[in-house]
């Protein structure tokens, strides 16, 4: 390990350090543009010039390694004088419009303008204008501002995998383009805005909306898919206006998907907002003490085999605990929360959830996926295994299932079942790959566990796991990733049919009586017996709204605090960011007041209280943010017959990326995505 001296202070750091990471360790900020922690080093900006004695010039630091002995200067007379006129040269041609340009005090720009920026320009000349890009419906161009930082065009190529950005022509003439006028592809695009050192790129929903000062910021957890990705809400009012990602290594790193980022415009359309009564086959507007009495009236004197709920998709642990707590005083287990069908099993958490986490996967070597598209359901962590792919000499990939473009290389072994039993055989010849990899993992998709042979599917990735060395104490390679953000959280409380309990195909065709719907949008609704009497409490009039008798409006996940766990099992607090619109209210609150009409009154009337219910229900939920990582320790296997496996296919998840849930199907901006990238493509393709 090289020791430097910074600005007299002698420090260690580890070999391949730049000097810039090294001024860093020293505790000095450098200014900088191009550069970014996560991307490739393209030292295009010359913003981070430094002295280095010996040197004859003043040197980029993000791309000089340290050596053993360097004296380096940060803030020398000569440094500062290098880096005005950096900067004079990035403003000749960029333009004065600041108050009109959306990064407007969070620009990059202006902050080293005011350490190095001159009060004047000496330039004379007419500024360079360059054309504005089309780059589909959720990215604003204004390319006269770019100061081809090439922080975009890196991103795209390295990190989200779809090299569809690029520079034309050189010096002052370059420009920063698509090769061809069609909108991003991945569903990481939006994250080449938060990149973005200038007003370059800026979000095209979110245009001349609000000032960042003008915002108010609230943590919270995002519930589009089960990765548990860390964002901060931006409200202003009664509005959400924006979210972005919020740092967490151990989950996101610094990265949000599309649909989590710019779906918030659904948050304010199709919203449920008064309580509704169904008579005579129409809806009326009702009041709370009237709903509420309804379904008192219909519950009371049914036994409770006769009454079910089903859980959502984007529903709290908080509500669904006291829901499960309300069906169990009613003397109910019909619980389920899996809309999909799919068949897990809850006898071990390992069974069910990601067990290598999501920063184990930067040690994997070697890689199988088993009826699933992790581009799809979940962007950000499959950006990490394409990482771990592009930085593991020797790291490989297989799938069984759906052909998908992953955005890394990997071999398609086939669609079905009869692809996914061959693997058992040890002389396949990738599984004898799999055995020899020193750290191999294996991710199972919901849509693999939602098949009449679940179980059998589930002991054959397990035999696979086991046979291949994946199941060690010091490594755990077997993993589901879920795609439902209230799933995990769901199978830690025993949200699932209990003793005698039915599931949700047993409660459908008149299974029930009565049906609570929690949030439950992504099931068809139709096969709900004529006579049951549905309860639908959420917050959109989505499928399950339609075919209610009763609906109760609820909160979304940026008008309550709510307690989520993800795909790993890490539980994470969402807090609230703005309240309910009208006489929506929170969904454990409304469940507690159910509970009281229905003479079952639940024992907490905070949140706190209830949360310490839920600890008592599993101490999981006592450890907020935490996650302890295990190795296989032995134990029974799965039940379930590996040989069982029918040769079916698996299938999709979804349909399309973009509409998944009630708040984007309500969502303008998902629907333009629809009809800007998905419809030309589909065109095309035909």
């Amino acid at each position: 390990m090289p020791k430097v001296t910074v600005d007299g202070l002698e420090i260690e750091v580890p070999n391949g350090y730049t000097v810039l990471q090294a001024c860093e360790e020293a505790g000095k900020e450098i200014p900088r543009f191009c550069y970014h922690e996560r991307l490739s080093i393209a030292g295009n900006c010359r913003m981070c010039l430094v002295e280095v004695e010996k040197m004859p010039k003043p040197v980029a630091s993000c791309g000089q390694p340290v050596g053993e002995g360097m004296v380096i200067h940060t803030d020398s007379e000569k440094v500062r004088e290098a880096r005005r006129g950096v900067m004079e040269f990035l403003l000749i041609n960029h333009p004065l419009d600041c108050p009109i340009c959306d990064q407007g005090g969070e620009c990059d720009l202006q902050d080293e303008a005011m350490g190095y920026g001159r009060d004047h320009t000496r330039y004379d000349g007419n500024k360079r204008a360059v054309t504005d890009k089309y780059l589909g419906p959720l990215v604003k161009t204004v390319m006269t501002r770019c100061i081809h930082c090439t922080r975009c065009v890196r991103f795209m190529a390295e990190v989200a995998g779809v090299p569809e950005l690029g520079a034309v022509q050189r010096g002052e003439h370059m420009e920063i383009t698509n090769y061809v006028e069609r909108g991003l592809s991945s569903e990481l695009s939006g994250n080449i805005i938060d990149l973005c050192p200038v007003g370059a790129l800026t979000s095209k929903p979110y245009a001349f909306t609000a000032r960042t000062w003008e915002l108010r910021k609230t943590d919270s957890i995002d519930v589009f898919d089960a990765v548990g990705t860390n964002i901060r809400i931006d409200a202003r009012g009664s509005e959400v206006l924006r979210v972005l990602p919020r740092l967490n290594d151990a989950v996101n790193e610094e990265w949000l998907a599309d649909k989590g980022r710019f779906s918030i415009d659904g948050l304010k359309r199709r919203r449920l907002d008064r309580p509704w009564l169904r008579e005579a086959g129409k809806l009326r507007p009702a009041g709370w003490d009237e709903a509420l009495a309804a379904i008192a009236g219909r519950i009371r004197g049914i036994d409770g085999s006769r009454i079910g709920a089903i859980a959502g998709n984007l529903c709290d642990a908080e509500s669904m605990m006291a829901l499960k707590d309300l069906m169990g005083a009613l003397g109910s287990t019909n619980l389920d929360c899996r809309q999909d069908g799919a068949v897990f099993d809850v006898s071990s958490r390992e069974f069910h959830r990601f067990n290598t986490t999501i920063e184990g996967i930067d040690e994997a070597d070697a890689l199988l996926i088993v009826g699933a598209n992790p581009r799809q359901e979940a962007p950000v962590l499959n950006a990490r295994l394409r990482r771990r792919w592009v930085e593991t000499p020797g790291f490989f990939a297989g799938l069984v299932g759906a052909p998908a473009d992953l955005t890394y290389e990997h071999e398609h072994l086939g669609e079905g079942g009869d692809a996914l039993k061959a693997l058992l055989d040890p002389e396949h010849h990738f599984t004898k790959r799999l055995a020899a990899a020193k750290r191999p993992m294996l991710i199972v998709g919901p849509q693999a566990f939602a098949r009449p042979d679940a179980k059998a599917v589930l002991a054959c990735c397990w035999q696979i796991a086991l046979q291949t060395g994946m199941l060690t104490a010091d490594w755990h390679g077997f993993n589901v990733l879920h795609n439902a953000a209230a799933r995990m959280g769901a199978l830690e409380l025993g949200f699932l049919p209990g003793e005698n309990g039915k599931d949700i195909a047993g409660m459908m065709g008149g299974g029930v009586d009565v049906l609570w719907l929690l949030g439950a949008d992504e099931f068809d609704v139709s096969q709900i017996g004529a006579d049951t009497f549905v309860i639908y409490q959420g917050h959109h009039g989505d499928r399950g709204a339609a075919r209610a008798d009763v609906i109760l409006p609820g909160a979304a996940y940026t008008e309550k605090s709510g307690t989520y766990v993800n795909t790993e099992g890490r539980v994470q607090r969402a807090l609230r960011a703005i309240f309910p619109p009208g006489e929506a209210r929170e969904d454990w609150a409304i469940l507690r007041a159910a509970s009281a009409a229905l003479g079952q009154a639940l024992p907490y009337d905070d949140l706190d209280t209830l949360r310490t219910r839920m600890v008592e229900a599993n101490p999981v939920f006592g450890e907020t943010g935490a996650l302890r990582r295990i190795g296989h320790a032995g134990g029974e296997a799965p039940r379930g017959d590996a040989a069982a496996v029918s040769d079916a296919p698996f299938g999709r998840a979804f349909a399309t990326y973009y509409q998944t849930d009630p708040i984007s199907r309500a969502s303008p901006t998902m629907a333009k995505c629809i009809e800007e990238i998905i419809l030309p493509r589909q065109m095309a393709a035909e």
